[in-house]
């Protein structure tokens, strides 16, 4: 008898069982609500590409093609070409990291090397430690391969190693494989917390102890404001972390090129799987990018980028201790994000089209957990829109939050809710984020 699919699907029941894990984002959910002009979006992280001048692109483009232009319309190699990953090492060796070339894996993106290591070792049920929260697409991935995704908490100094130490012992004692700790560690997206140096070495150690592979993602950590974060884990272990990094935030996501730095072993199995999966990454956007490092000042494009985040993170923090003087959120050093934590009693996720109406969007917090947390959790990014756009945003956003806690304190059984415990515009020095 043919199994049939469903009547909005013939082949519904022909998909394998791991399509069940794919699903849309809340994040991709939103952007055709968040791209109308009228509607201020502090929900996607998208980089503020207008600020790097076009000509430093079509100049590179330009002699690409004058000078190397077959090579550029041609395959290339899967693990990249040789002149970019000599200047991922420059670009890498600014956060501490020493490495061969013949160790560097050029992607389609970092999401695809992300994709790609979890491909080589996820089989269904295993476990994959993550911050909590953590990057929204991860989580997909994760989910695709049907991993079992552990969240171990956050606070303002990042992942907390004694609740990972917990997390690891229960899990054993229950029998469960864990694969890797996945962890954006400098700027993280979505929490804006940076993990301090110390405890990079204290999760180093606890991963080591248990033979558990770290995989570091790392594509905020040169857009820095009052500081450069600490070095990254992968200065200082080598056999033990799988090191992630991307153009996309640092020159244009457009080109769609990251790397994963691996150990020898994997990297021959991360060679292998980018063949089976794209046989080369894009020669053409490869040979553009290895020009502009080579000819361009683009550390100075980079500083660049960072005085124009750090004007608008600031313009963030201003707008929200000005409009929600009672609400509790991080203070990134870099990055793209500020995390916000409202009211127990409120949901984030159902408030979101009543924003939407006040023309104000962001990403409900639940996004960036596996488990269902992040209720009464919004992330607002501040890398796209204007000073002047962000504050008007927090304005409308205050009329919204307002007038949820007005609506839910008059139709609540038990009396006023209670915000006493929300701290003014700091993240509360005791508590783990969620």
């Amino acid at each position: 008898m043919t199994t049939q699919g469903n009547n909005l699907d013939r082949w519904y029941n022909h998909y394998a069982d791991r399509t069940a894990g794919l699903s849309a984002s809340e994040v991709r959910a939103l952007f055709a609500v968040a791209s109308r002009p009228e509607v201020v979006s502090l929900a996607g992280g998208m980089p503020f590409v207008s600020a790097l001048p076009r000509e430093l692109v079509s100049g590179a483009m330009d002699r690409v093609m004058r000078d190397d232009g077959p090579r550029a319309l041609q395959y290339g190699s899967g693990q990249g070409v040789p002149a970019l990953r000599e200047h991922i090492l420059e670009v890498m060796a600014l956060e501490g990291i020493r490495g061969s070339v013949d160790d560097v894996v050029v992607t389609t993106g970092s999401q695809h090397a992300l994709e790609l290591i979890t491909k080589l070792f996820i089989n269904p049920g295993d476990v994959v430690l993550a911050e909590g929260p953590s990057y929204v697409t991860a989580l997909t991935v994760f989910k695709s391969f049907q991993a079992q995704v552990e969240h171990v908490a956050m606070d303002e100094h990042g992942l907390v190693p004694q609740a990972l130490r917990e997390h690891i012992v229960r899990l054993k004692a229950d029998g469960k494989t864990i694969k890797f700790l996945y962890t954006v560690p400098t700027f993280s997206n979505p929490a804006g917390v940076t993990l301090t140096w110390e405890r990079r070495l204290e999760i180093l150690e606890i991963a080591r102890s248990n033979d558990i592979l770290v995989l570091e993602d790392n594509p905020y950590g040169l857009l820095y404001f009052d500081g450069p974060a600490p070095h990254a884990m992968r200065s200082v272990e080598e056999d033990g972390v799988v090191y992630l990094g991307t153009f996309s935030k640092t020159l244009a996501p457009g080109f769609r090129l990251g790397w994963a730095l691996a150990p020898h072993a994997i990297r021959e199995k991360l060679i292998l799987a980018n063949e089976a999966a794209v046989l080369s990454p894009s020669s053409f956007t490869q040979l553009i990018v290895s020009e502009y490092l080579s000819s361009s000042d683009w550390q100075g494009q980079i500083g660049v980028f960072r005085g124009i985040y750090r004007e608008r993170r600031n313009a963030m923090l201003a707008a929200l201790t000005d409009y929600l003087p009672d609400l509790r959120w991080t203070i990134p050093n870099g990055g793209f994000y500020v995390w916000v934590t409202l009211p127990p009693h409120v949901d984030a996720k159902s408030m979101l089209p009543r924003a939407v109406k006040e023309l104000v969007a962001y990403t409900p917090g639940t996004a960036f957990y596996a488990d269902g947390n992040g209720r009464n959790n919004m992330r607002l990014s501040f890398c796209y829109p204007t000073p002047e756009f962000i504050r008007e945003g927090i304005r409308r956003l205050s009329t919204v939050i307002n007038g949820e806690l007005e609506l839910l304190n008059t139709f609540s059984q038990t009396g006023p809710l209670d915000t006493t415990h929300i701290h003014q515009g700091t993240s509360s020095p005791a508590a783990t984020l969620g």
